[in-house]
């Protein structure tokens, strides 16, 4: 069995694949977080476009200079784990959070950050919004962080 590099511990093929060859829309925005981590890892650069929200700011690019920037994150970092630590909503406007934690490596250096991610439904399905991250040495979230913590710690 391959494992789902989004940390499931599911078989890809019944897990994420389905969603980035377009079969099936994520259930939720935990789930869309998750397929969205290992396009990352898969280098599913049209996926990882396809599955923004027509509101988030990379919308107003060309899509072949978004589409460049990816390939690129993908090629050069190396995606070694994923953590969901809280989640929520969607609220009364629509918005879904997710807080994660991510591993991720670049030519021997620490790049694991720590995000608040905003998703929001368009026609199709969940989308990615936004995001708001922070450093997060060895990828690892502290014990007792939640969405709460989070927001408090940013200020």
């Amino acid at each position: 069995m391959n494992s789902c590099a989004c940390g499931s511990g599911a078989a890809y093929a019944q897990c994420c694949a389905p969603f980035h060859r377009g079969e099936r829309e994520a259930a939720d925005a935990r789930a869309l977080m998750r397929s969205r981590y290992a396009a990352f890892v898969l280098k599913k650069v049209d996926y990882l476009w396809r599955t923004l929200h027509p509101d988030h700011e990379d919308r107003a690019r060309p899509r072949n200079e978004v589409l460049a920037a990816l390939r690129e994150a993908c090629s050069t970092h190396r995606y070694l784990g994923l953590s969901v630590v809280d989640s929520d909503g969607p609220d009364a406007d629509g918005i879904a959070r997710v807080l994660f934690a991510a591993k991720v490596f670049r030519v021997g250096r620490d790049l694991s950050f720590i995000e608040l991610s905003q998703f929001a439904r368009d026609d199709t399905g969940w989308r990615y919004l936004a995001g708001q991250g922070r450093p997060l040495a060895g990828g690892t979230a502290p014990e007792g962080m939640s969405i709460e913590r989070f927001l408090e710690l940013r200020g």
